[in-house]
């Protein structure tokens, strides 16, 4: 495995299509900063929800200000409503705003650096800096729902979950700002045909093929 001083990865796909576990893998291999931008959007939605502000894109704003990445990921964000409600705020252009904001601002302190989620290629890191690859991760409904379901610990029906899936895709890539899509570059990666090893072992030779 080659040292590499500096690696920029970007990981898009859909909702639980194995994107998420495959970042992990790889920032853990090639010790790598990993930002799972899905993350900062239910933190924002589970904000919402409990504070209920009358202004969500001040409050939003005032909270991403005095908030830590480390901190967002020690709260449980994987609730079935914190799902819906996020569906419907990552649509909200200022609020995309203030996320991809404080993405930014990690992204410029590390050269070493994954960053996963649904307009991470096409947007986030798009220029300044460029990813040095893109994953696009796809999966079957039917394996993806099963995943989530045993997620969320079985607290809804399988159905529930198949049908929320399929909503949120197509939200994701129907919505005017930063719609969900694989870029031209993007290396696909099917999870429901791969074991995560498989995964592990068909990015890290892209990855050790740069110079």
């Amino acid at each position: 495995m080659k040292k590499l001083n500096k690696l920029i990865i970007a990981c898009d796909g859909e909702s639980a299509s194995g994107k998420s576990t495959a970042a992990k893998l790889i920032s853990k291999k090639y010790n790598l900063t990993l930002i799972n931008s899905g993350l900062l959007y239910r933190y924002a939605s589970r904000l919402i929800i409990k504070s209920n502000p009358k202004n969500s894109v001040l409050f939003l704003k005032k909270k991403f200000e005095n908030i830590s990445y480390k901190s967002i990921t020690k709260h449980n964000l994987h609730s079935e409503t914190i799902s819906n409600h996020v569906a419907i705020l990552a649509k909200d252009k200022k609020v995309r705003e203030i996320v991809n904001r404080f993405q930014k601002k990690i992204i410029r302190t590390n050269k070493k650096i994954c960053v996963e989620g649904r307009d991470i290629a096409s947007k986030i890191l798009a220029k300044n800096p460029k990813y040095d690859l893109a994953f696009y991760f796809k999966c079957n409904v039917n394996v993806a729902s099963l995943r989530r379901w045993k997620d969320i610990k079985k607290k809804v029906s399988l159905r529930a979950v198949k049908i929320s899936l399929k909503k949120r895709t197509l939200m994701d890539k129907k919505r005017k700002n930063s719609p969900l899509i694989r870029v031209k570059d993007a290396i696909l990666i099917r999870t429901d045909k791969m074991s995560k090893k498989q995964v592990l072992q068909k990015m890290s030779r892209y990855i050790d093929k740069l110079n």
